[in-house]
């Protein structure tokens, strides 16, 4: 019997389908399974309960706490105007004198005339006893007289206006006028301030305020002088808020003041609240959407979940939470991409360095 010799395969044939026999008896998952069974990594921080002040800087400008400014209440020549800026003036001082001579004339007028009123009513009693003159004559001669006086008062009163003394002890800031000059009524000339208090106006968060009391005191830096801290206290918090910025005023006067300290210079003002026990957590473990803010944290069975919170003050890089959390709650900080309520996850908290 003749043998039949078998086929002769190429090598490379073999080897190929040897591979496929042994990638056929593999059991792997598809990528998509593979994907889907590895975990969601977050990174997440305890709730915790600390004893916390708030500190705030807010800018603001210098002023004299007292400052007036001197306007002219007659329009007349100006004959004295002795102070200029820089100068000190004490309470009563004269600061501007005006011409007078038409109202000395005027008021000398008005006083003869008065006088003759009087003589007039006078007259007019004595006949009145005797039954010589009628009653609305003699009303007619009071009623005179009472014009008489009230014009000669008048023109005393305009008289006293065109000599202007100091309302306060101070320093003549502005002067805008000269010797010579006619001025006319309500023309200021002239500004006075007491630089021996300054104090500045700053606007701060509604949600601030209610930290801050009359009296409380506060660090002004000044920067024309420096680096240098200076002590001050709140003397007045405005009762209303702006409704756009949602921000009020409050009055920090310095006290005392430095030297070299000037109204119009810039200030920092550095509030600090009283320490008081808040829940805290990192500000980026905040979310929000359009219903309300929350924050997810895991539960038992190390599943995110969406918990409703309300917030309070920024603290650098943290956030109060007024409402919604205990101390000891894992609240997740990283890890949010692909994340929903309800998924499992693994926290993966870095370890911190040792030291060394």
């Amino acid at each position: 019997m003749t043998n039949t010799p078998s086929p002769a395969y190429p090598r490379w044939l073999v080897i190929l389908a040897l591979l496929l026999i042994l990638g056929g008896c593999g059991s792997s998952a598809p990528p998509e399974q593979a994907r889907a069974e590895r975990p969601h990594l977050v990174e997440t921080v305890a709730v915790v309960q600390a004893n916390l002040s708030l500190v705030r800087t807010r800018t603001g400008t210098l002023r004299a706490r007292h400052e007036v400014m001197i306007h002219t209440q007659e329009e007349g020549r100006i004959r004295e105007f002795p102070y200029y800026e820089g100068d000190r003036v004490a309470k009563g001082e004269l600061l501007v004198r005006l011409d007078d001579a038409l109202i000395q004339a005027q008021l000398a007028r008005a006083s003869a005339t008065r006088k003759q009123a009087e003589q007039d009513l006078r007259r007019l009693r004595e006949l009145r006893a005797r039954n010589l003159v009628s009653e609305d004559e003699y009303a007619r001669a009071l009623t005179q007289l009472e014009i008489a006086q009230a014009d000669e008062q008048l023109l005393r009163t305009r008289l006293g206006y065109t000599t202007i003394e100091s309302p306060i002890d101070g320093v003549v800031t502005t002067r805008l006028s000269e010797p010579g000059n006619v001025v006319e009524r309500m023309r200021h000339v002239l500004t006075v301030a007491d630089l021996s208090s300054l104090l500045t106006a700053v606007e701060v968060s509604e949600l601030v305020l209610p930290h801050l009391r009359l009296g409380d005191t506060a660090n002004v830096r000044i920067d024309a002088l420096g680096d240098e801290v200076h002590s001050g206290r709140i003397v007045r918090i405005f009762p209303s808020l702006d409704p756009v910025t949602r921000r009020g005023t409050v009055e920090v006067e310095l006290n005392p003041v430095p030297s070299g300290a000037a109204p119009g210079q810039l200030c920092r003002v550095e509030f600090t609240t009283h320490a008081r026990e808040r829940f805290v957590i990192p500000f980026s473990a905040l979310r929000s959407d359009d219903a309300s803010e929350y924050v997810l944290v895991l539960d038992a069975e190390n599943r995110a979940r969406r918990v409703a919170v309300t917030s309070g003050l920024r603290l650098a890089e943290q956030v109060e939470i007024l409402t919604g959390l205990e101390p000891g709650q894992q609240v997740i900080t990283k890890g949010f991409l692909g994340l929903s309520p309800g998924k499992q996850v693994k926290p993966v908290n870095p370890v911190p360095a040792e030291d060394s």
